[in-house]
């Protein structure tokens, strides 16, 4: 006989049987049933006892939730277990004959699948229900929401992105969405660990190596195609769209925390040159928008395009500058000193309110490098220049691709002096 049923049997029996005025000799029947395995008559006892008593009682409500578990009548057996965590809360190990039934039903079904389709939905599958997320499989890190559904934290995320709604009543979540307080459901998981420990295992494995893969940046890298970006220069970006938010929350969950920036091409889809971002802060909003606060890594050059989950990724290969030595680099210091010089004085003569726009958004003029090729990208003023100055995209971003410092600084001189000739002009009409 069960050890577990047949000392709790004994308990209730000896322990309880005077408080609640119950038939000892209808238990000890109770007890001949479960020896025979007649989990129906077990339960029509248990059943028939409880409708005897003026308040229902804890234990004898989970006595008959077992029997009528394993009788297969699992609906049944949920409204009594139901009965009994409102006189007190369950425990993990209170579910065991539930949890049993489910987990052999979910191993007979894996069996069985590729054999037979059924038309109908038979009490095995509504019991397959009880652990089973409504968007996917078996529960994985489930999560309940405020209006009481349980989901993997991963599936409510990605419903989430598209609707501030609950996926089955569709009452809305929105402050819920916002906080991000996503409690694992302890009592769930607990019983996952213990009993469905295979399964679980199975989900976790199937998880990392999704993880893995998804953090493996030299293999494939995540692309958000909206605007330039520059190494070393903030890039705050609003993010609404869902595959967005997809893309951002696995690059914090992967840890990588990092991404590809790159334009839209109406050819290719985007650009063939990037910048990498680095992710320095999230900010969640109500309606499931987010504030992402980044910066510019590394560039890059596009080697192969794909898709994943509704975004874009792409193969690249990382650009850094050609260095030069002797006489080669000490022409190219006082290049890079005298444009520098020059893209001072430009800044200088703005005024001051488009300077003040350009200093709350990107800082004021970095100092120069003391080692100009220090860096796989140059001196980082380079690239603050080229994100204020008022350039096409197309322009900025050849500027982007270029692998020399000299040619990027001579670039850099022909527009300067081209926005200063400009500017003459202007004053002068």
């Amino acid at each position: 006989m069960d050890v577990r049923l047949e000392n709790h049997l004994d308990y209730f029996i000896h322990d309880n049987t005077a408080a609640a005025g119950l038939s000892p000799e209808m238990l000890a029947v109770a007890r001949e049933a479960f020896r025979a395995g007649d989990f129906n008559l077990l339960a029509e006892i248990y059943g028939s006892q409880l409708a005897d008593l003026r308040q229902p009682d804890r234990s004898l409500c989970l006595l008959n939730a077992d029997a009528l578990s394993r009788a297969g009548r699992t609906a049944e057996a949920l409204d009594s277990y139901c009965t009994a965590a409102n006189l007190d809360r369950l425990r993990p190990n209170e579910l065991g004959s539930l949890v049993d039934c489910i987990a052999h039903t979910l191993r007979v079904k894996e069996c069985l699948k590729e054999c037979a389709d059924s038309d109908g939905v038979s009490e095995d599958e509504h019991s397959l229900d009880l652990f089973s997320c409504r968007l996917c499989k078996l529960f994985y890190e489930p999560v309940t929401t405020p209006c009481g559904h349980t989901f993997c934290m991963k599936c409510l995320e990605r419903c989430l992105d598209h609707n501030p709604n609950c996926p089955l009543c569709k009452e809305n979540i929105t402050e819920y969405l916002a906080t991000r307080g996503y409690h694992k459901t302890l009592l769930m998981e607990e019983v996952l660990q213990r009993y469905l420990s295979e399964e679980l295992a199975e989900r976790s494995k199937v998880y990392q190596e999704e993880m893995a893969e998804l953090s493996n940046l030299a293999q494939e890298v995540p692309i958000f195609i909206c605007t330039m970006a520059f190494p070393t220069i903030p890039c705050p970006l609003q993010v609404f769209e869902p595959c967005y938010r997809l893309m951002i929350r696995r690059s914090m969950e992967t840890g990588t925390k990092q991404f590809g920036m790159c334009i839209a091409d109406d050819i290719k889809g985007f650009a063939d040159y990037g910048c990498m971002l680095e992710v320095k802060d999230v900010k969640f909003q109500a309606d499931g928008r987010s504030v992402v606060d980044t910066v510019g890594v590394s560039r890059f050059r596009v080697l192969s395009h794909g898709h994943r989950d509704g975004y874009n990724t792409a193969k690249i290969e990382h650009l850094e500058d050609q260095k030069v030595e002797g006489e080669e680099l000490a022409e190219l210091q006082k290049l890079h000193d005298c444009v520098y010089e020059q893209a001072s004085t430009w800044f200088t003569s703005l005024k001051d309110n488009m300077k003040n726009q350009i200093v709350s958004h990107f800082g004021q003029l970095p100092d120069k490098d003391p080692d100009i090729q220090g860096g796989a990208s140059g001196p980082a003023w380079c690239w603050w220049l080229l994100a204020v100055l008022p350039l096409e995209k197309r322009a900025q971003l050849s500027i982007l691709a270029m692998t020399t410092l000299r040619e990027r600084l001579s670039t850099t001189r022909r527009v300067l002096s081209l926005k200063s000739r400009l500017s003459k002009v202007t004053y002068r009409l």
